[in-house]
């Protein structure tokens, strides 16, 4: 008999990263309010191959929105990783934002973030009960400030005063290499939220306490993507 595998976590990672992030191990409930169905166990590192194939697909077959990895409780948290959540681009912003309201709402915080490992920048939302409480893109495309909302988080706080920028994010009175050199370093800025607020994608590790099993679920875009 086949001895059974072991589904040791590991980082899950590609060029564009985009991930939900909800402080609970109810993962029936986290699909349910996400509207995520068919649920299909897969490990780790099975995740990781799908989520880089999806990041690097065409984006016009659409395939890249239909479908996302949702974790096993690691940590105490659970994430849901693929391009339906980004927090920032035109396509799925609005929707996000949404969910993660819905999901703050019921387990008290929920967050979503972006991440290009290749400089392509950074973008955070932080909802608690049922309110987005801070939203920040640092992407380099033109409409980037239309997403902001609320008052900078204390990660990016310190970094503004590290650079001797006023904390409360005011770039009025700033010279032209300081806003540079922030937007540099907001550019690289989402998995330092995301660790000192949860849970990290790029953090799992063998020693990351995990419970349950890991499953690849349709989005409610599969079926108009013809999935």
């Amino acid at each position: 008999m086949r001895a059974e595998v072991k589904d040791w976590p590991g980082p899950v990672s590609t060029c564009w990263n985009h991930w939900i992030a909800v402080p609970t191990g109810d993962q029936v409930g986290v699909m349910e309010v996400l509207g995520l169905s068919s649920p299909t166990p897969i490990t780790f590192a099975e995740a990781q191959e799908v989520i880089d194939a999806d990041a690097h697909g065409d984006p016009d077959d659409r395939h890249h929105l239909s479908r996302v990895f949702v974790t096993p409780e690691v940590d105490s948290w659970t994430l849901v990783i693929g391009a339906w959540c980004d927090p920032c681009g035109s396509e799925r912003h609005e929707d996000v934002l949404r969910l993660c309201e819905a999901l703050s709402a019921r387990y008290g915080e929920a967050q979503a973030y972006y991440y290009g490992e290749q400089g392509d920048g950074s973008a955070w939302l932080v909802a608690e009960h049922g309110s987005v409480v801070r939203r920040y893109a640092a992407t380099g495309e033109l409409d980037d400030e239309l997403l902001t909302l609320g008052d900078p988080l204390p990660q990016e706080q310190a970094r503004r005063l590290e650079l001797g920028l006023p904390a409360d994010g005011d770039l009025q009175a700033a010279s032209s290499e300081q806003i540079e050199e922030w937007a540099w370093a907001a550019f690289h800025l989402a998995p330092e939220i995301a660790a000192a607020y949860g849970v990290s994608p790029f953090a799992l590790t063998r020693e990351t306490k995990v419970r349950g099993t890991g499953v690849l679920a349709l989005t409610p875009d599969a079926a108009s993507h013809g999935i």
